[in-house]
C-alpha cells in the first residue's frame, strides 16, 4: 500500500492541550444555545511551500463555511482584521483580535508534499482569556482529498467547542429531479453535505425513490419502478453495481432501510392491497414477517440498538407512529396529536424519532422522544416531508416542495432546536435525502 494511502484521512491528533492557566470561555452549550453567533476569524491557511498555494485558501474557506452554516458562529470579515497570520508559529496577537471583537481564532499551515500528499495543520484560540484551545492539531491526506481534510478541521474545532459529535465529514444521497411536474425525471445522486462532489448513481429512465445508506456508507438501499411495480434494490456506492433484493412473484416492495449491523433490511411489501413490514437478512436470504394486520404497514426504522423499530400504520384509522420489537409482536402507538403522521427515523443517538406530520392543510417535519413525549414541530410549509438525521443527530435533513404548478422540490436542513433552517445546495431540484454516517 503507497504512502499516500497509507495516510489517506488519517486523523492524527499529535497532542490536545488546554491552558491550565486560563478558564476557557469559548464553550458552546447546545442544550442552551447563545441566540448570537460567536464571531469567529478565519484566516487564510499559511502556504508552507509553493505546492500548497492552491489548497491554502481553499481549505480556509470550506473550514469557515461549514463552521458559519451551523448558525452557531458568525464569520468576521477578512477586511476588518488588524493582525494577519503569515506564520504558523508566529505569537497570536490577541488585543488586535479583541479589538475587532473575535471570539474565536482558527489559524492554520497547509504542505504539499512531492508524492501529492497534503498535510494540515491548525490550531483554535479563546481570544477572550488568550488560552489556546488545541496545540499541535494535524491531519494528512491527499490533493484530491482536500474537501475532506477541510471538513475534518472543521468537525474538529466544532465538537472542541461544542462537545457534540462531528457531521461535516459525511454524504447524502437524494433523489436528483428535473423537468415539468407533471413528468418528473428522477435519478439516483450523491454528494458531499454541503453539495459539493455531486455524482449520479442511476440514470433517470426509471423512477427511483427513498434511498437510504448502509450504516459503512458503501451501499444504498432505494426503491425502483422499472419492472411497473416498486421494488427494492441494493446498490454498491464505490462500483454502482446492483441487484434487485427479490420478494414474493406479484408483491410490492418498498421502503427498505438497513439494520445497525449492515446485514438486516427492514422494508414493506404489499399483495393484494395488504401492506406488512418484513426483514431480509442479506447474507442469507431469510426473511421474516414482522407484522400480520389488515392495515397498511410501513416506513420502518431500527433503532440505534437494533432493539427496536418505529413505523408508520394506520390500523387507529388514521397514519400514526407505532414502536415494536425488532422481531415483530404487539406495537404501541407513540404519536397522539392532531393530524396524520409518517416517515419516522429515529436519531443515531437513539433519544428521538423525527417524522413528517400534515395537519389542517401544512405540513411539519417534527421530533418527538421514543415513547411519544415532548413532540416539537421545528418546520411548516406547503410540503416538507422524509426526514434524515446527521451523523451526531442535532441536525436534520428534509425535502420541501413549494406549492402551484411549476412547485420544485428542494433539500433544507434545521437544527433539533428548530433554529437555523437553510437550504442545502444541489444541483437542481432534490428529494428524498439520506445522510450517511461519518466517512472512514
Amino acid at each position: 500500500m503507497s504512502r499516500i494511502i497509507t495516510r489517506l484521512f488519517a486523523f492524527l491528533i499529535l497532542a490536545v492541550t488546554v491552558s491550565a492557566a486560563h478558564a476557557e470561555r469559548l464553550v458552546i452549550d447546545l442544550s442552551n444555545p447563545r441566540v448570537e453567533p460567536v464571531p469567529l476569524a478565519v484566516p487564510s491557511f499559511v502556504a508552507e511551500n509553493s505546492a500548497a498555494n492552491e489548497y491554502a485558501q481553499q481549505i480556509a474557506q470550506v473550514v469557515a463555511a461549514d463552521l458559519v452554516g451551523t448558525g452557531l458562529f458568525r464569520q468576521v470579515s477578512q477586511d476588518a482584521f488588524i493582525s494577519n497570520i503569515t506564520s504558523f508559529e508566529a505569537p497570536v496577537q490577541y488585543a488586535d483580535w479583541r479589538a475587532i471583537n473575535v471570539e474565536g481564532l482558527i489559524s492554520g499551515a497547509v504542505t504539499v508534499t512531492d508524492d501529492g500528499g497534503v498535510n494540515v495543520k491548525f490550531r483554535v484560540y479563546d481570544i477572550a482569556t488568550g488560552a489556546e484551545l488545541g496545540s499541535g492539531l494535524q491531519l494528512g491526506g491527499t490533493t484530491g482529498s482536500w474537501r475532506r481534510l477541510a471538513h475534518k478541521v472543521a468537525d474538529t474545532v466544532y465538537s472542541r467547542i461544542t462537545g457534540e459529535g462531528a457531521y461535516f465529514d459525511s454524504r447524502v444521497v437524494y433523489v436528483s429531479e428535473a423537468g415539468p411536474k407533471d413528468n418528473r425525471r428522477k435519478r439516483l445522486a450523491v454528494m458531499d453535505y454541503d453539495g459539493a462532489n455531486l455524482q449520479y448513481l442511476t440514470d433517470s429512465s426509471d423512477i427511483v425513490l427513498a434511498p437510504r445508506f448502509s450504516p459503512t456508507g458503501d451501499r444504498v438501499l432505494y426503491t425502483s419502478y422499472e419492472t411497473g411495480t416498486p421494488q427494492v434494490f441494493l446498490l454498491d456506492v464505490g462500483s454502482v453495481q446492483r441487484r434487485a433484493l427479490g420478494g414474493q412473484d406479484g408483491a410490492m416492495t418498498f421502503a427498505p432501510r438497513f439494520g445497525p449491523n449492515g446485514n438486516t433490511v427492514v422494508f414493506s411489501s404489499s399483495t393484494g392491497g395488504n401492506t406488512d413490514i418484513f426483514t431480509v437478512d442479506l447474507r442469507t436470504g431469510a426473511r421474516a414477517r414482522l407484522t400480520s394486520s389488515p392495515s397498511i404497514e410501513t416506513s420502518p426504522s431500527f433503532s440505534p440498538d437494533g432493539s427496536q423499530i418505529v413505523f408508520e400504520s394506520d390500523r387507529s384509522g388514521s397514519p400514526q407512529l407505532y414502536v415494536m420489537s425488532a422481531s415483530g409482536g404487539e406495537a404501541r402507538r407513540i404519536s397522539f396529536g392532531n393530524g396524520r403522521y409518517g416517515t419516522p427515523v429515529w436519531s443515531p443517538r437513539g433519544d428521538l424519532v423525527a417524522f413528517t406530520k400534515q395537519n389542517d392543510g401544512r405540513f411539519h417535519i417534527g421530533v418527538m422522544r421514543t415513547d411519544g413525549s415532548e413532540e416539537r414541530l421545528l418546520t411548516v410549509s406547503f410540503l416538507d416531508e422524509g426526514p434524515t438525521w446527521s451523523p451526531n443527530g442535532r441536525v436534520i435533513m428534509f425535502m420541501r416542495e413549494t406549492s402551484g404548478a411549476e412547485g420544485q422540490a428542494s433539500l433544507y436542513s434545521v437544527d433539533i432546536s428548530g433554529r437555523n433552517l437553510r437550504r442545502v445546495n444541489t444541483e437542481g431540484s432534490g428529494s428524498d435525502p439520506a445522510w450517511s454516517p461519518l466517512l472512514p
